[in-house]
């Protein structure tokens, strides 16, 4: 079983019911355990900025499923929910984004993939959910806390749970 952490995002609609539906998706559809799931997150907007602002979260899961399988079954779960990427806007508005920010400690760099997720360390609004979850995981030797040090938090906000 390979440990994955996938990055959840969106602004359009009730992002955080997306997100619950989301995640049981995941499980089922890439037959994977939930390990941790992070709180949900208010953020600014990234690259397109005049846009609502985001709700942003981390799950931790375990699957048999490989890299390329995950990735696309995580496509088909954002389409499910409304997503359309080949019609979108780039960092434009959203129902779902799901990436895998790491898989095990593997590698790759290709077209449709490169793990670790390459703009991870730029990323406030990934690195403060993956810190509550896996705050010391190394990644392409640098951990999530460790990372956050050289990036402002200041507009991120937690959001209280739903339930």
């Amino acid at each position: 079983m390979a440990s994955v952490l996938i990055a959840l995002g969106g602004n359009v609609g009730d992002v955080r019911a997306t997100f619950d539906k989301a995640v049981a998706n995941i499980c089922g559809m890439a037959q994977a355990t939930l390990i941790a799931r992070s709180s949900d997150y208010s953020t600014p907007p990234w690259g397109e900025e005049q846009q609502d602002r985001f709700i942003n979260a981390c799950i931790e899961i375990e699957t048999n499923l490989d890299p390329h399988a995950l990735l696309f079954t995580l496509h088909k779960i954002e389409k499910k929910f409304g997503r359309d990427r080949a019609n979108e806007k780039r960092w434009g508005p959203r129902t779902l984004d799901l990436d895998i920010i790491a898989y095990d400690d593997a590698k790759l760099d290709k077209l449709e993939l490169t793990l670790p997720h390459p703009r991870l360390f730029e990323r406030a609004f990934v690195l403060v959910p993956l810190a509550e979850i896996a705050p010391d995981r190394l990644i392409a030797g640098r951990t999530a806390r460790a990372a956050l040090t050289g990036l402002s938090t200041e507009s991120i906000e937690r959001l209280a749970p739903l339930h």
